[in-house]
């Protein structure tokens, strides 16, 4: 014969403890802001800038991004590539932005890029 299992008594749940008072939590709000401040520093060590400035410098990145990101999700469906690589995002570069900025651009961002894979 099998030993029977014995039922454990059910235990007697607490009562939530009404004292204890949870901090609502903050919204994680992502933002170019602190990079908009370091690079600022490190063109101008003695300058400061407004947090409306500052607003209006990261609704412009974020806008940028996102068409950039854009032209390059385009150009890649385009081509018939499942992946986002730096030539597509030189690509979009090229196309978003005007003669010489774009130059600077691609110049900069081939810059990183060579010092991000040689690290």
């Amino acid at each position: 014969m099998a030993p029977v299992a014995s039922k454990k008594p059910v235990s007697e749940k607490k009562p939530a403890a009404s004292t204890d008072k949870k901090k609502p939590r903050k919204v994680a709000n992502e933002s170019y802001k602190i990079y908009i401040f370091k690079v600022l520093k490190q063109v101008h060590p003695d300058t400061g800038i407004s947090s409306k400035a500052i607003t209006i410098l990261n609704s412009f990145i974020v806008d940028m991004f996102d068409k950039i990101a854009s032209q390059a999700a385009q150009l890649s469906r385009v081509n018939k590539k499942p992946t986002l690589t730096s030539r597509e995002i030189q690509t979009a570069v090229r196309l978003v932005l005007p003669g010489e900025l774009a130059k600077h651009a691609v110049s900069e961002g081939t810059k990183a890029v060579t010092k991000f894979t040689s690290a």
